[in-house]
């Protein structure tokens, strides 16, 4: 009888440090960003979208009044883009960007603002706005994104991300609705 409570001890034991040490050799667990492009972002839904790595660096590339610009570099490659813009109310974001979204893979219509895509690799969406006392409207596109591997978890989390992030964006730029 003690042989067994032993071995079952010893099991247990062991089936512990095969979770940890397989927990521990995993990839690197998602990155925690908070900011990007001088705006807040949901963390959880933009480190879905970010490859894993053991460093990464938001550069505010390019940006200026109207235009914010980040990337996302892990490892020391750029590999996500975030970018808004305030345009106005006669450009039509969507068709001017189409052959952008045709080479982000499969692009489809989506509910988010006054209108949106979500591609295999990024996304678009645009809402109309007031920005100094003038109409104009905001846009905000992503790409470059191959995280998470599946395409329609990572079509889903894009859409997620879209939706929550433009009214962000938007209130950053000031830009209201």
């Amino acid at each position: 009888m003690r042989r067994n409570v032993l071995r079952q001890g010893g099991g247990i034991a062991l089936l512990a440090a095969l979770l940890l040490g397989a927990t521990g050799c995993g990839s690197p667990a998602a990155f925690k960003v908070s900011e990007a492009c001088g705006t807040k972002v949901d963390p959880d839904l933009i480190g879905q979208l970010l490859p894993r790595g053991e460093e990464l660096k938001t550069k505010d590339t390019f940006s200026e009044p109207k235009q914010p610009r980040c990337e996302f570099e892990i490892d020391g490659q750029e590999r996500v883009g975030l970018r808004g813009d305030v345009v106005e109310p006669f450009v039509k974001p969507l068709e001017v960007k189409e052959s952008v979204m045709l080479r982000l893979g499969n692009p489809a219509p989506a509910d988010i603002g006054d209108g949106a895509t979500i591609a295999d690799h990024g996304g678009m969406a645009l809402r109309a706005c007031t920005y100094q006392g003038e109409r104009m409207q905001f846009v905000l596109a992503i790409d470059g994104v191959e995280d998470p591997e599946d395409t329609a978890e990572r079509r889903r989390v894009l859409e997620q991300f879209l939706r929550s992030q433009l009214p962000v964006a938007m209130e950053a730029e000031g830009c209201r609705p």
